[in-house]
Formats: structure tokens, sequence, C-alpha cells
């Protein structure tokens, strides 16, 4: 059984639905390359991904045993955990750096590029990721009432607040890096170890982290 998203395109890109399809009890590996999969669709970005698109290619991290399988076929995006049968190529990634590759793809090139590139979709303003964030997390029980969000950016500092009452939490760093934490493509505690400053609890710190999980893997 499978769990299935079908998903049309902004109107600037006009084309069929896309039907992104992820294990029903999906693995983190798997749930990470399916959201991504989805916002690519959402944006319009490699649309020859889903349009054109044939073929299977497995998907590995470089640094754990983490695999996936992407089947590519007439508007369907089926992602399997796991690699139990061949495939037409490899794509060894870095699952904490957008999908980095490691080393050169495998096997047929095309495919592997298709899929590389639906993989690497641009990273929306870090204040347009800022406010999905927070429509996505607010319900979370115990986040914060406000999330201040300060970018330190080549044209100056600019914040950007969202919500209303007595708890805040602020969140400062440059708009590549809010960008990425706040759309998935980072998660909240690599950020942190690359620069990205919080002012907050503990306990909102966890809250936080809790937050980003659930954007970064679309639980």
């Amino acid at each position: 059984m499978t769990e299935t998203s079908t998903i049309s395109p902004g109107p600037e890109a006009r084309r069929a639905p896309v039907r992104i399809e992820i294990d029903d009890d999906a693995a983190p590996i798997v749930r990470l390359l399916g959201r991504t999969l989805r916002d690519a669709v959402r944006i319009g970005h490699a649309p020859e991904a889903f349009e054109r698109g044939a073929g299977t290619v497995a998907v590995r991290s470089h640094d754990t045993p983490q695999a996936a399988t992407i089947t590519l076929y007439d508007g369907v995006v089926t992602v399997t955990g796991g690699v139990f049968a061949p495939v037409d190529a490899t794509l060894v990634v870095d699952l904490e750096s957008r999908f980095a590759p490691t080393q050169d793809p495998d096997g047929d090139a095309e495919p592997a590029g298709v899929v590389l590139r639906a993989l690497r979709p641009p990273l929306p303003s870090w204040r347009e990721a800022a406010r999905r964030f927070w429509d996505l997390t607010r319900g979370i029980r115990g986040i914060p009432d406000v999330l201040v969000v300060l970018a330190q950016g080549p044209d100056g500092p600019q914040e950007a607040r969202f919500g209303s009452g007595p708890t805040t939490y602020r969140m400062v760093g440059t708009p590549d890096a809010l960008a990425g934490v706040f759309s998935g493509a980072d998660y909240l505690l690599t950020a942190l170890d690359s620069g990205l400053r919080v002012q907050g609890t503990l306990s909102q710190l966890s809250v936080m982290t809790a937050a980003s999980w659930k954007v970064r893997f679309d639980v």
C-alpha cells in the first residue's frame, strides 16, 4: 500500500496533475524524498522529470545505510524504501546538504540527472518559507505564540513576526539558512551547527525541533 498525493502545478506551469506515491509507513528518507518532490511539482520545477521521465533510480545516503528507490513512469512518481531490484541508475547523496551528490551517478545518466535535478528545487524566499512554516506548525502543542525571524543579508537586517501572545521564539541567520530550515530543505539542529542562531528556552527548542521535523518530513 502507498500514500498518494496528486498535485497540480501552479497556474504558470499549466501541466497535467502529477501523482507522488510513497509507502504508507514510510521511512524518513522516503518521506524526505516525497516531500521534496511534492515541493518541486508545486512550484513547477524540473517538469521533465514528471512529464517525460521514465526509469528507476536508487538514492543512497553517503554516510548511513538509508536508501530508497524512485520510479518514474507516465506522470506517476513512486518512492519506496530500500533497493530490492535492479535499477537504471544510482545516486549517492548527502541527505543533510540538500541532496548534494557525493560521487558521480552510476548507470544511466539520463534518469539519474532528471531525478537529481528534481530533488534540488530552488528555495523560496526566507519570508515566504517562514510564513508557510508558521501556518503548518502553529498548531503544535507548546509552540511559542510568536515567531520572530531576523534575516541578515547583503541589504541589511530584515525582520518578520508571526503570531501574537506572551511567548516568543527568535531565529537569526542568513536568508539562505532561514529559507532552508523553514522550507524543510535543512534540519534545524544541523543548521544550528552551521551558524543559525536561536533565542528561547530549551523546551521551546524541543518544540521547534519537532516543528522542523514536521515540515522536513511532511508528517
